[in-house]
């Protein structure tokens, strides 16, 4: 086992650098990131120190210090950056992105549903219990059940 860590060189640890890395852009749990910054450390460390302290021993324990270093790091520090940006709540969810919204009834709500074109599309749409919508009034959005609006008739 010795032998393994006495033939460690810089390439060794760029490459595992590199494939901490690129497991971490699989997985997104910020932790193998600075794992593999740690790695890319321990080899500019093992490049450019003193030959005598650049040992097999010396760059494990730069890899150990430098490694909990950058994940305590992560997990205090630069902890927001972990959690999800919720910037465009309603980005990829078109049925939400219409709640506000005015559209126009394409014909009479029968039974509560009907068509409502909004913008250049016509949505299938339902009425809130209660209002009574006819061609050509103007209707906006109040939400949304799967791919149908739920509209009410806009007061002038």
């Amino acid at each position: 086992m010795e032998q393994i860590f006495t033939e460690l060189t810089v390439w060794h640890w760029l490459a595992l650098g590199l494939v901490l890395f690129g497991i971490e852009m699989l997985t997104g749990t910020f932790d193998l990131m600075m794992l593999a910054v740690a790695a890319w450390l321990t080899a500019a460390f093992a490049y450019l120190g003193p030959e005598s302290y650049t040992t097999w021993q010396g760059q494990l324990i730069v890899f150990g210090i430098a490694a909990f270093a950058l994940v305590l790091a992560g997990r205090t520090f630069f902890s927001g950056l972990r959690g999800r940006d919720e910037e465009h709540p309603t980005l990829n969810k078109r049925m939400v992105s219409l709640v506000g919204q005015r559209g126009m009834a394409m014909g009479d709500f029968i039974s509560g549903a009907g068509q409502v074109r909004i913008g250049d599309t016509v949505w299938r749409a339902e009425v809130v219990e209660g209002e009574i919508v006819r061609t050509g009034d103007t209707v906006i959005v109040e939400g949304a059940k799967m791919t149908t609006a739920i509209v009410r008739r806009a007061v002038s």
